[in-house]
């Protein structure tokens, strides 16, 4: 997480950024209220800053921002939440393809590290970054693939895909199972296009597999408490 400057008040970049990790990392959930004022005495800025940070995250797809009520960290429907993986399943694992036959040495060693860090998070209860690292890792592929196009709206869907969890997730200890990562990372060492691409069906399959598709009620902590972790 980026630091702050304490000499001079955030950039709205910089709340936006702060906020997003908050929210990937499941510190700030679902249907949480962000009051701009509330927002603007936590960063020490003003209102005009926070307003900006706050349409940055609207646009993308963290926030609704209500006329006259605020915004509100977005809450997926049930509806919304088997759309959003059935969306992945369509299009990563042509992407998972993509990749296998793209990858590099670099590539490899990049997503190594980044599945360690993964693990490492896990193995502290870091439960939300180990989240957060692994929507990191299907963007890595997604970047591999060189599909531009196709990385912004996996984007997106990931950020979806976050919130969804927050609500509708069964078993909050193994967000990405570690064998499916290393399964698709096998398949890229091999250039193994054919097998990245079933690897990537059959992990997101069972991410859906373990949403409980059902309305969710979460108890919210208190916004200073989630940006203070």
């Amino acid at each position: 997480m980026k630091d702050l400057d304490p000499t001079s008040p955030p950039t709205a970049e910089i709340i936006a950024f702060r906020l997003t990790e908050a929210v990937h990392e499941h510190r700030i959930l679902p249907g949480t209220k962000l009051s701009e004022d509330e927002v603007g005495e936590i960063f020490g800025t003003g209102r005009t800053v926070v307003r900006q940070a706050l349409r940055m995250l609207a646009h993308e797809g963290l926030l609704t921002i209500e006329r006259n009520r605020g915004a509100y960290v977005a809450k997926p429907s049930v509806k919304e939440a088997r759309e959003v993986f059935e969306a992945r399943a369509l299009v990563e694992p042509q992407t998972a393809r993509a990749a296998a036959e793209r990858a590099t040495d670099d590539d490899i060693a990049l997503l190594e590290a980044h599945m360690a860090a993964e693990h490492a998070a896990l193995a502290a209860d870091e439960a939300g970054r180990a989240l957060k690292l692994s929507g990191q890792f299907h963007l890595e592929l997604a970047r591999i693939a060189d599909q531009a196009t196709i990385e912004a709206f996996i984007r997106q869907l990931i950020s979806r895909s976050s919130l969804v969890i927050a609500l509708y997730w069964r078993r909050r200890n193994a967000m990405c199972e570690s064998h499916a990562h290393h399964a698709l990372l096998d398949a890229l060492r091999r250039h193994d296009g054919d097998s990245a691409e079933e690897q990537m069906k059959g992990h997101l399959l069972d991410l859906l597999s373990q949403l409980d598709l059902r309305d969710q009620e979460s108890a919210m902590p208190s916004l200073r408490e989630a940006l203070s972790q």
